[in-house]
């Protein structure tokens, strides 16, 4: 995998707020683990699992921040993960741990922020 042309993917698509797109990155059973989860869904695990709940918390997100945007500033790779650092919303630096299938696609997210 090429993780620096990954992540200007994954940056793109999020930045066209097209959730399909995003979601084209995404496992059925993917697993996404975030504080954002908790302070705006209030699930104290701050985890979703499933493809349709991740659907349906990321649209309420985009349709919430209009205007987000995600600027890449670094990609490092490691086994079958990739883990990307970029400027998130609220001007909040973000680090995304991403774990991928066979299949390519990511299974596992976990994101962290200032």
């Amino acid at each position: 995998m090429d993780s620096r042309k990954f992540a200007i993917d994954w940056i793109e698509s999020w930045n066209s707020h097209n959730l399909d797109n995003i979601l084209a990155h995404y496992s059925e059973d993917i697993e996404i683990t975030t504080p954002m989860i908790k302070m705006v869904a209030g699930i104290d695990s701050g985890s979703l699992k499933g493809k349709e709940a991740v659907r349906e918390y990321w649209s309420k997100a985009l349709q919430k921040i209009p205007d987000l945007r995600f600027e890449l500033i670094e990609t490092t790779m490691g086994t079958n993960s990739v883990a990307l650092y970029y400027k998130s919303i609220m001007n909040k630096m973000a680090i995304e741990v991403m774990f991928f299938n066979e299949a390519g696609l990511i299974y596992k997210m976990v994101a962290h922020y200032t």
